[in-house]
């Protein structure tokens, strides 16, 4: 019984005499490149008196003190809705960025907005201007739809893609 006692007692010893858990400390890196808001797996909604705009999605959404963008990444989806709350289009893409002051939008990255009418717009960069409710890409894009298959680089539509015009446009179209 006192053997046992001695072995309780150096094992308390040694349990009490372990190092604590110390949070980690990176080194190399300031405090300022390392962003002060982060969150997973998170949604942000977008509306206007009381009417959903745009509902963002994303898997990582982080901000830094001294920059107005919320950068988004881990893969991003934004549901677009109409004047009347009714859902248009859906936009994916592995990254983005929103201004917050202008509420200005980036995708990068394997872009496809798809409207419910069933047309389709793939990219690789794309860009929502909040003021003007116009996306638009600088960049080649594919456009499909029950009716067409154009190509071309420079696009710009109202966010329900129903009235587009692509720049140095190819491809074919059925006549209406």
């Amino acid at each position: 019984m006192k053997r046992i006692f001695i072995v309780l007692i150096v094992l308390m010893a040694m349990l009490g005499c372990a190092e604590k858990v110390r949070p980690s400390v990176l080194s190399g890196v300031s405090s300022t490149q390392l962003p002060t808001q982060e969150s997973w797996n998170s949604t942000i909604t977008f509306s206007d008196s009381g009417i959903v705009k745009a509902i963002i999605k994303a898997g990582h959404i982080y901000a830094f003190d001294n920059s107005r963008t919320t950068y988004m990444d881990s893969g991003v989806v934004i549901d677009f809705f109409d004047e009347f709350g009714k859902h248009t289009t859906v936009l994916t893409s592995h990254r983005g960025s929103v201004d917050e002051g202008t509420n200005n939008l980036e995708a990068i990255g394997n872009v496809i907005v798809t409207s419910d009418s069933g047309t389709v717009v793939k990219t690789e960069k794309m860009f929502w201007a909040n003021a003007k409710q116009l996306i638009y890409s600088p960049e080649f894009v594919h456009i499909t739809s029950p009716t067409e298959d154009l190509q071309g680089t420079g696009f710009e539509s109202d966010h329900n893609l129903r009235n587009y015009r692509i720049f140095k446009v190819t491809g074919t179209a059925e006549r209406k």
